[in-house]
């Protein structure tokens, strides 16, 4: 049972994954067309300052975070250590699902 719930989680992450990227990377190439068509001029100082204001604000956020992600790692990894059969498992199924 755990080796067909792995696989196809496996296998909606490939999924899920690949439309992602086409729909990202598809809406990406048709702003940089109509960007070099001159239908949209885009303020690229705006865009590089704004960018830069995000990653200070996430790194910021990333900093008061950092306790909590450093125990969710902990208690994760102590799961997956008592419990290894199935962590495997699943790991293998898992990967079954997204090369499918």
């Amino acid at each position: 049972m755990e080796g067909i719930f792995s696989r196809c989680a496996g296998y909606v992450f490939q999924r899920v994954g690949k439309i992602a990227a086409t729909a990202i990377g598809g809406g990406f190439l048709l702003l940089q067309i109509a960007n070099h068509s001159g239908y949209v001029q885009v303020d690229w100082k705006k865009v590089e300052k704004d960018v830069n204001k995000a990653k200070k604000h996430l790194k910021k956020k990333a900093n008061k975070a950092a306790p909590e992600i450093n125990t969710f790692i902990e208690e994760a990894t102590d799961f997956i250590k008592r419990n290894i059969v199935l962590s495997s498992g699943f790991v293998g199924g898992f990967f079954l699902g997204l090369a499918s």
